[in-house]
């Protein structure tokens, strides 16, 4: 049973990983401001929390699977 949950966590640590890049992608956007008049031109970087905070959870959540998955699968057996 121990191989079977060292298996799953082994899984959900890459899952996890790739759900808090894409989190972080999508919190950070870019525009880009044509000049007008005397205004010149620039780009704008918008941070979008609810995206970022959703990263950090899934970057958390994948550090602890990580550290749970390595545990379990280098714990040594008791024998009294």
């Amino acid at each position: 049973m121990r191989g079977l949950t060292v298996f799953a966590e082994f899984v959900l640590v890459p899952l996890l990983v790739v759900a808090a890049v894409w989190c972080w992608r999508n919190g950070i956007q870019t525009s880009m401001f044509k000049p007008q008049g005397e205004a010149p031109a620039f780009h704008a970087t918008r941070y979008v929390g609810p995206w970022l905070a959703g990263s950090a959870v899934f970057a958390i959540g994948a550090g602890l699977a990580l550290i749970d998955v390595l545990a379990r699968a280098f714990r040594r057996t008791r024998r009294t």
